[in-house]
């Protein structure tokens, strides 16, 4: 069994083209270890007049996404976004969790 997890992140103004440049060469290996926590279906919006990004992806119910930040190459995907877009101070960017309002199966 699959659920949807949505949630909302800042880009800073003027980055758009930089992020998705990023995201158009994500790194095997960060693409692996999403799926190996149970990550699919994932994909992240931009919203061009608040710099909101937001993100939707399907995840097993035993997956594995709470011990993503102590992997070494999602650190390193962090520090490497942290200058684009709105990050804490160890570089982990500000998510937003969206509440589901309405789905249409």
């Amino acid at each position: 069994m699959t659920e949807t997890f949505a949630f909302r992140m800042n880009l800073f103004p003027g980055q758009a083209e930089e992020y998705k440049r990023r995201h158009d060469a994500i790194w095997p290996e960060l693409a692996a270890l999403l799926k190996q926590a149970g990550v699919s279906d994932y994909s992240i919006w931009l919203d061009e007049a608040t710099h909101h990004l937001f993100g939707v992806l399907k995840r097993t119910e035993d997956h594995g996404m709470d011990r993503l930040p102590l992997e070494p190459v999602v650190r390193r995907w962090w520090d490497m976004m942290a200058d684009i877009m709105e990050t804490e101070a160890d570089h982990t960017p500000v998510q937003v969790p969206l509440q589901k309002m309405f789905h249409l199966p």
